[in-house]
């Protein structure tokens, strides 16, 4: 198939693209190499991608409509995964404005390239960051999720809104994903296991948000790829039991569906801290601090639906994503 997939020099973007590629699709890879984190990071996955036989990089802004629009008309994509996003949620607490351009008004565009240029499915990003305040756990994609702590989740939300609208008008296949906390070789460095890793390697001490009281779903990059590119080769249907008596939020009359990603095996933080400390072999000094403004204390997804209906669920447990992480960092920066 001939793939668009945005963000390609991100980190989920880069490994979704290897693995299209790997397996004989022809992928447009676009994006823009904006600075949130090192570019010469992303310039080096690119590197990695570019010379590729059936890979095409296309650098544009996702809230360049003009760009938007010839890129679709002439690329002619079968079939989108859309992962760019401006991402992080300490970010938007200071930056809202670029999460609106490159969440919203950039999602928008790819809804109209899709719609106008005869698209198969869309399957884009969503987060885990959307269930907000929910506390009932596991997280459940038929769970309302109407209570937003960050405006890079209200974005997220705002995504599945946007995606099920053009669903439900143009009869357009979409399909989101909820990642949940990714990880894994060619992370971004300011994700947590970048940023302790580095500081452990360093000597120098680690931020422990909330006092440690933290737990995560933390999902590998491998089986987040694997879990996208399923979900892509699934092209999204009406759920035929669907009923707005009693609307179900994760499936709808349209072509329309929701997914969890993540390894359904929250971790605590600081057993996680303590699997880098191993691999790293030294043990780290800790700051410890209160929670964050936007944080959540405890994250755990319920994947029976990707389980059912894509046939697949992570397996990667922390230890080996941590030890292979830690190995491809000191191999990167030679530390």
């Amino acid at each position: 198939m001939k793939i668009l997939v945005t963000g390609a020099a991100g980190f989920i973007g880069f490994h979704t693209a290897q693995a299209l590629l790997d397996r004989g699709d022809e992928v447009i890879g676009l994006d823009n190499l904006n600075g949130y984190y090192d570019v010469t990071l992303k310039e080096a996955r690119l590197a990695q991608l570019t010379p590729r036989n059936g890979f095409h990089f296309v650098k544009a802004d996702l809230e360049d409509r003009s760009a938007m629009e010839k890129l679709f008309a002439a690329a002619k994509p079968q079939r989108v995964v859309h992962l760019a996003a401006q991402a992080g949620v300490r970010f938007s607490l200071t930056n809202p404005h670029e999460y609106i351009n490159a969440n919203v008004v950039g999602f928008l565009h790819i809804l109209e390239g899709c719609r106008h240029n005869g698209v198969e499915h869309l399957v884009y990003a969503s987060s885990s960051s959307v269930y907000g305040a929910n506390t009932a756990m596991p997280f459940n994609v038929h769970q309302n999720v109407d209570h937003p702590v960050s405006l890079y989740a209200a974005t997220k939300k705002a995504n599945e809104l946007m995606a099920h609208t053009y669903s439900h008008l143009y009869r357009l296949p979409v399909t989101g994903l909820r990642f949940f906390t990714v990880y894994g070789p060619w992370g971004r460095p300011d994700m947590s296991m970048f940023l302790f890793t580095d500081k452990i390697i360093k000597g120098e001490p680690i931020d422990v948000f909330n006092h440690g009281h933290h737990a995560r779903d933390f999902t590998f990059i491998d089986d987040i790829v694997q879990g996208v590119v399923r979900a892509n080769d699934k092209v999204a249907t009406p759920n035929p039991a669907w009923s707005g008596d009693r609307p179900d939020p994760a499936t709808s009359a349209a072509p329309y569906r929701l997914y969890n990603i993540g390894n359904h095996s929250p971790v605590q933080l600081m057993d996680y801290i303590a699997c880098i400390e191993k691999a790293v072999g030294k043990t780290a000094k800790k700051n410890m601090l209160p929670m964050q403004p936007g944080d959540v204390p405890a994250t755990f997804a319920d994947i029976e639906d990707l389980k059912v209906e894509i046939g697949f669920e992570p397996k990667t447990s922390i230890e080996e994503g941590v030890r292979q992480f830690v190995a491809w960092y000191r191999n990167y920066y030679g530390r």
